[in-house]
């Protein structure tokens, strides 16, 4: 009679681990497309976490002088801007590197365009609200106030919506990776 093995002695540990098949530039460029991914998800999610106390405990006052006046998100710019553009890039390239796997192309792929699709939905929805703000002055509160607060709040939502389903689908096609 035999002995019976243990899952572990059964499995590969690359079929329990596709990604340790992977090699070279191909490993390189899938762990950064998903560390810049993440990064690029990270603030607009915190944007989400913070979205309910600034909606409804914050004060018409406090808001502005947070996010208007005091410099709240500066390096949301600075630094989420090249970000944002790089989690387009990162997956594009990796789609590319992937064409010949069906299953990993196609989520990575997918991950591309809705981090592109993140990207236009902060142009159509945030920016036009940035504008507004931009003109915001001290003093009295503007009479637009709920209007721009409510879309600048919410397109952030929108954003990490689209961002999240992105990196969602970028973690499936980095599990779909079978060799490099």
């Amino acid at each position: 009679m035999t002995a019976s093995r243990s899952p572990r002695e059964r499995l590969p540990v690359a079929a329990v681990l596709p990604i340790m098949e992977m090699r070279g530039f191909l490993l390189f460029w899938s762990v950064l497309t998903a560390f810049v991914a993440a990064l690029s998800f990270g603030p607009s999610f915190a944007h989400v976490l913070e979205s309910l106390p600034r909606l409804t405990k914050w004060s018409p006052a406090l808001w502005r002088e947070a996010t208007v006046f005091n410099g709240q998100f500066v390096l949301f710019a600075v630094i989420g801007a090249p970000l944002d553009i790089a989690a387009i890039l990162c997956p594009a390239l990796l789609a590319w590197m992937l064409r010949g796997q069906a299953g990993g192309f196609w989520f990575v792929l997918a991950a591309t365009l809705l981090y592109a699709v993140s990207l236009t939905l902060w142009f159509g929805l945030v920016k036009p609200a940035n504008d507004v703000l931009a003109t915001w002055a001290p003093g009295p509160i503007p009479e637009n106030f709920e209007f721009v607060r409510l879309r600048w709040e919410t397109g952030h939502m929108a954003v990490t919506a689209a961002k999240a389903l992105g990196f969602i689908s970028l973690c499936f096609g980095l599990l779909q990776v079978r060799h490099g």
